[in-house]
């Protein structure tokens, strides 16, 4: 929690999208380091999930909801506060925490795309353990990080709607007053929509492709566009995607005399960096040895 009284020491955040503004943004992730305090916290149309990164136990104590409690938050326990619901806290020693905002119509439009909730409706959550919650937090910490400058995802818009939107569906799951089990479909994607979404994504390479941007082809919501996807090729759209933008960065480097930066720019890589990285994770080697060799 953001306390204005104790002077925060350092606060990192991402949003999903930099080019929208903050208003709009579905999520937003934030590292917050906070001195000994307390604090109120009220967010009118974002449900919040806190999850503590603290290397010590700290002693905390929260009241929302109607509800008071005291208990140690060590690496790992979360506090999930609704939207429109107030958070008093005091802790008596340097906290560190992972704030994860959730629009409450993004979280709405997810249990009605994938759980066919009309309406749901989340409750206050007091130091709990959530090994999906905890997992999909840290993968949003490590893109947070990776950021350049802790705002931008760095080019992994795609990774990052997906962490958003399986993060959605696990807080429904676990913590919505209203739950439905999520509708399935078998056998993955027909062999039409699937050439359509390839098809498209090889048209695309260079930009910043969304998960909403291939769902929407197929007039499917994420979640399940996500799940068929992997059914049919075995990898997420996300892994698919930096596949073929590798596979295109391999045919420039052999076919072509551009310069590497021209290369990881046309196959969606930010930079020479960027692409120097994915591509010794895939092949061993750098483009420069690659070309070379």
């Amino acid at each position: 929690m953001q306390n204005p009284g104790s002077h925060p020491s350092e606060i990192q955040s991402l949003s999903s999208n930099p080019r929208v503004p903050q208003q709009w943004q579905p999520i937003r992730v934030r590292q917050i380091h906070n001195l000994v305090g307390e604090g109120n916290y009220h967010a009118a149309d974002e449900h919040t999930i806190w999850m503590s990164l603290a290397t010590r136990p700290v002693r905390l104590l929260h009241a929302q909801g109607g509800q008071t409690q005291t208990a140690l938050y060590g690496k790992g326990d979360i506090l999930i506060t609704p939207a429109n619901t107030p958070l008093f806290a005091r802790w008596d020693s340097d906290d560190c925490v992972l704030q994860i905002r959730l629009k409450t119509q993004f979280l709405q439009n997810i249990a009605t795309e994938t759980l066919a909730c009309d309406r749901i409706e989340l409750f206050p959550a007091f130091h709990i353990r959530s090994p999906q919650l905890e997992s999909l937090a840290l993968m949003l910490r490590t893109e947070l990080q990776s950021a350049p400058d802790s705002s931008s995802p760095a080019g992994n818009q795609l990774y990052l709607d997906s962490l958003a939107n399986v993060l959605a569906v696990n807080l429904i799951r676990e913590h919505a007053i209203a739950r439905s089990q999520v509708l399935t479909y078998e056998g993955g994607l027909p062999p039409r929509q699937l050439q359509q979404v390839l098809d498209y994504i090889d048209a695309h390479l260079d930009r910043d492709l969304r998960l909403a941007d291939l769902a929407v082809l197929l007039d499917m919501s994420q979640f399940h566009f996500s799940r068929l996807f992997k059914q049919s090729l075995s990898v997420s759209p996300h892994q698919y995607l930096i596949q073929q933008r590798l596979e295109r960065a391999k045919q420039l480097l052999k076919q072509t005399d551009q310069s590497i930066l021209e290369i990881a720019l046309d196959c969606g890589f930010n930079s020479h960096s960027h692409l120097s990285r994915q591509f010794r994770q895939v092949t061993g080697m750098t483009p420069k040895a690659f070309r070379a060799s």
